[in-house]
């Protein structure tokens, strides 16, 4: 689970939640003559707490949720999003409802008035929520790396996998960094001499093509760098990654925080750090 997948209309969907919990324990309707109960007493409202008030708890709940979950996972072959929007849209409907059938001799509530805003926020944002740029935004900041930086540690001077001086390359065996896209250059021997040896040509690196770091909008898997369809890791959303090579126009191969190298297929809407 990580929360920095979560966006500005998750975070009013959470703050809908809250204030339609406050609003349960208000009360629904009220009269001169004195108080009434909250939508907590069923025998006084029937259906106005699972119609109104749970079905917006569990529609938050699946909201949230999906957000975490892979755009695969289905309850009945519909996403656990669609769910959520279905139930919020039912929940701001009977609240909307629950205003228009106000007995004649009682007043509307603060439970009744509070539950339909809140409720109509949250059916808003289930449906509009991604189309609209202000909450489609990412809830919390984006924790840039500063660089040069290694994954998962702070920045040694002469340390640190990925970068020159390290101890560790990219492979488990020691041995000098490449540049990104080429080959580390063979270390002289014993018998080498500049009259009698040449060294083997290294392959150039990419000239078109600089590393840079990136993160993905969703849950997207990592193959194989050999072109294999294994899939070695899964590219989780509000982490960041290093794109260390190009291949055609819309490959990339990506290197994970725990050092794992493999080809990320799909790179359409991806955020470049």
């Amino acid at each position: 689970m990580n929360i920095r997948s979560l966006t500005r209309g998750d975070g009013v969907v959470i703050g809908a939640a809250v204030l339609l919990f406050i609003a349960s324990f208000f009360d629904f309707y009220s009269t001169t003559g004195g108080d009434l109960p909250s939508a907590w007493d069923t025998d006084a409202y029937r259906l106005v707490l699972p119609s109104v008030f749970l079905l917006g708890f569990i529609a938050t709940g699946l909201l949230i949720a999906g957000r975490f979950q892979p755009e695969s996972r289905k309850v009945l072959g519909i996403p656990l999003a669609a769910w959520g929007t279905v139930l919020a849209v039912s929940a701001a409907w009977s609240a909307l409802w629950a205003l228009i059938t106000c007995p004649s001799t009682l007043d509307l509530g603060a439970g009744a008035v509070l539950a339909f805003l809140a409720t109509l926020a949250l059916a808003g944002v289930a449906l509009f929520g991604a189309k609209v740029p202000a909450l489609a935004g990412a809830l919390l900041p984006e924790a840039r790396p500063a660089a040069p930086q290694p994954y998962g540690g702070q920045p040694q001077p002469g340390a640190g996998y990925g970068y020159p001086g390290g101890q560790q390359p990219y492979g488990s065996t020691p041995q000098p960094v490449p540049p990104y896209g080429g080959q580390p250059n063979p270390a002289p021997g014993p018998h080498d001499s500049g009259a009698g040896h040449q060294a083997a040509p290294t392959p150039a690196p990419a000239s078109d093509f600089s590393p840079f770091w990136f993160a993905v909008p969703v849950a997207r898997p990592l193959y194989a760098e050999d072109g294999s369809s294994a899939q070695i890791a899964e590219l989780a959303p509000g982490t960041w990654y290093l794109a260390v090579e190009q291949r055609g126009g819309n490959t990339l191969i990506a290197q994970t925080q725990d050092g794992r190298r493999g080809i990320l297929n799909h790179t359409s809407d991806i955020q470049r750090g």
